[in-house]
């Protein structure tokens, strides 16, 4: 006969499993998922999620964008959306701008400028409510804004959302890319993919090609350059649908993405 802690353990497990069956089910719809991640906080990781799924949007693809960021949640800044998604029937509708469905934990504060100081456990089960309990419907791209660093946040995402790959977010300078560099490692040992690189903050302050570098000290897809521009001043609207040259750096950093997905054999729209 099993003992109490035995027994705890393997609820414990049953869960567990019960839990990644229903977010497979619910993401079933999802052609392709991809996670935009960086070794730190402070790279232009958002910004570059963001611009991402605006410029699939607007090339015709059906695309999603969720930001499991909890700890510093500012994807629907980013995007300029005020209103909040609905919550019908134990589901979460996604808010709807700029032709992406948007879900993030910005939208449940009940004050912007509140602390989230929460532990990891909490962290996980709201990661886990996320993404069991939002309809997204049908996807041609689901973009998910991840938290910077190796810790337990990004972890629980990876281990729970069946990702196609990552694509690493990172700045010319030595440390961003020594901890972009870590957290490829760790994509890597949880035996998932790096779809590539990309050098933000490029230009005549911070310098380039520290990302190009990094991509080919570890082998991985070099996807280009995001210039540090004064349009990024201008919040009315993502930078890329702002400014030509923004717009046509970002179609090329998709045109990489999807290349590479394809080269692991994933399904790109």
């Amino acid at each position: 006969m099993p003992t109490p802690q035995e027994t705890a353990r393997l609820e414990q497990i049953k869960k567990s499993w019960q839990q990644k069956r229903q977010i497979t089910d619910r993401l079933g719809k999802i052609k392709t998922k991809i996670g935009v991640y960086s070794g730190k906080g402070g790279v232009g990781k958002t910004t570059v999620a963001v611009n991402l799924a605006v410029t699939l949007a607007k090339q015709g693809n059906s695309v999603g964008l969720l930001d499991v960021d909890i700890d510093c949640p500012n994807v629907a800044k980013v995007m300029g959306i005020t209103e909040k998604p609905d919550y019908v029937d134990g589901q979460i509708i996604p808010a709807e701008k700029w032709g992406v469905k948007v879900v993030s934990m910005s939208f449940f504060q009940e004050n912007q400028d509140e602390a989230i100081i929460w532990r990891g456990p909490m962290i996980h089960n709201a990661i886990t409510q996320f993404l069991q309990a939002t309809d997204w419907d049908e996807l041609d791209y689901l973009v998910v804004d991840l938290p910077p660093g190796t810790s337990d946040s990004p972890l629980t995402v990876m281990q729970n959302l069946p990702m196609d790959g990552f694509l690493v977010v990172s700045t010319p300078q030595d440390l961003a890319n020594l901890d972009a560099k870590r957290c490829i490692n760790m994509i890597r040992k949880l035996n998932l993919n790096v779809l590539g690189v990309v050098e933000n903050y490029t230009g005549e302050i911070f310098g380039h090609g520290g990302g190009k570098n990094l991509a080919e000290e570890v082998e991985a897809p070099f996807l280009g350059e995001i210039a540090l521009r004064s349009a990024y001043r201008d919040s009315s609207k993502p930078t890329s649908l702002l400014d030509d040259s923004v717009g046509e750096e970002f179609d090329a950093v998709a045109k990489a993405l999807k290349k590479s997905l394809k080269e692991f054999g994933s399904e790109a729209a």
